[in-house]
């Protein structure tokens, strides 16, 4: 099993920067194992939507709405998955959860919030 643990969210002023991190652990905890990994974002009333992911072989894709501003990365060592975010703005304020595919299977984690003040 994978266990997801994200932090890193917080209050920020628009134009400002924060990184988000994603913590594997568990029996398949050696993320350069897993197929896919990658962050979504969920705002009220919203569906869940895809912000970055990351693939074993390090092929990234984005979100149309945070390319040029965001960047998904991860340290195998670490087995942690980062997303640093520049230039928020108000829209980006959302719970942010960590995604893995293992076997096929969708695994999230439990979320942190992202909030940009304007």
């Amino acid at each position: 099993q994978v266990q997801l643990a994200e932090s890193g969210g917080g209050l920020v002023q628009a134009g400002g920067s924060l990184r988000l991190s994603c913590l594997v652990s568990g029996s398949m905890s050696r993320i350069n194992r897993i197929d896919v990994m990658g962050w979504y974002r969920q705002a009220p009333g919203k569906q869940r939507e895809l912000v970055a992911r990351i693939t074993t072989g390090g092929t990234t894709n984005y979100g149309d709405s945070v390319k040029g501003r965001f960047t998904i990365s991860r340290d195998n060592a670490k087995n942690t998955v980062y997303l640093q975010m520049n230039s928020l703005n108000s829209e980006d304020t959302a719970v942010y959860y960590c995604n893995a595919v293992v076997f096929g299977i969708n695994v999230w984690g439990q979320g942190t919030q992202v909030t940009v003040s304007s």
